[in-house]
């Protein structure tokens, strides 16, 4: 017979998790705990993407975030992704701003004032500086911080802004694999520009963002169809399409079909309800997000990671 010291177990009832919200936790509340319902559906499934985002990697991957236009959400969801991450995840993720075109990710992550009072340091300079970097303390001085989400900055300068090169980009890469498991790369707009063959020939997966109009769902097919000519046949059937109701169309917008032109030719069609605090193109923070907005960020990180093989 087992005995308390060899199976304590089997002496212990099992207690049913917490339910937080709603009826479920109301009556939990009102009651101290003597009646417990469990968690509902919608928290069972909050619980279940949490997992997916938190699991353990052996290991470091990369994803690229790109479009074939700009201004449909393809910074924001970067930044809110790698929020998303950093709040999941036990080891800190690293997000790299390879937009030739000044991109702004760190000031979507930090504000914009409190990275013009933050020493200007950018990719190029870590590039500049890259042999002498030998730990993530020497690493660090190179980089912002959002929370747990440590930022590359891109290039301000336009006269040097679309000079990093595909190789230059895999050095990059290649250190931030020492130190980070998940990193995520905000790309520029279109897919021939000097840096993307070393994004595409070291991203696990992708992001393409898209928005609710037909030219952005053609923009993404385009995308797609044109990675699979290329050579990354793997990147474009694994891809995951966002589509953001940035500017929140009208009712005339058939957003059902243009989901239903996107669905088929990627892994997974996330959409991003619109958001006056992904809309405004400033600071992107989870806090003013609405729950909507939230769950569908919680879910691209999910994808994200579920691609990690």
């Amino acid at each position: 017979m087992p005995d308390f010291i060899s199976s304590p177990g089997l002496f212990v009832k099992e207690q049913k998790p917490r339910p937080v919200g709603g009826m479920r936790g109301a009556i939990y509340n009102m009651t101290a705990g003597a009646w417990n319902l469990g968690p509902g559906p919608k928290q069972r499934q909050e619980e279940e993407l949490g997992r997916r985002i938190s699991r353990q990697l052996q290991g470091s991957y990369n994803t690229a975030v790109l479009s074939l236009k700009g201004g449909i959400g393809k910074t924001s969801t970067t930044v809110g992704v790698g929020l998303t991450l950093a709040e999941y995840r036990g080891d800190a993720p690293c997000a790299i701003d390879a937009n030739p075109d000044s991109g702004d990710l760190v000031e979507r992550a930090l504000g914009e004032g409190i990275y013009q009072q933050s020493s200007p340091r950018t990719i190029t300079d870590l590039l500049r500086n890259i042999e002498s970097v030998d730990s993530l303390t020497a690493l660090s001085r190179y980089m912002h911080h959002a929370g747990r989400l440590h930022l590359i900055a891109g290039e301000q300068d336009p006269e040097v802004s679309d000079s990093l090169t595909a190789e230059e980009y895999l050095r990059i890469r290649k250190l931030i694999s020492a130190y980070y498991s998940v990193a995520l790369t905000d790309c520029g707009t279109g897919v021939t520009h000097n840096a993307m063959s070393g994004i595409l020939q070291s991203a696990d997966n992708l992001v393409i963002a898209a928005g609710y109009a037909v030219s952005g769902a053609k923009r993404a097919r385009s995308t797609l169809q044109w990675l699979a000519s290329h050579g990354y046949e793997d990147l474009a059937r694994n891809a995951i399409v966002v589509i953001t109701d940035k500017d929140e169309v009208s009712s005339r917008v058939d957003k059902d079909a243009i989901a239903e032109h996107l669905a088929g030719i990627c892994r997974e069609l996330i959409a991003v309800p619109h958001d006056r605090g992904v809309a405004d193109g400033d600071l992107v923070t989870l806090d003013v997000l609405r729950p909507d907005t939230r769950r569908a960020y919680k879910e691209i990180a999910a994808a994200i990671v579920d691609g990690y093989r």
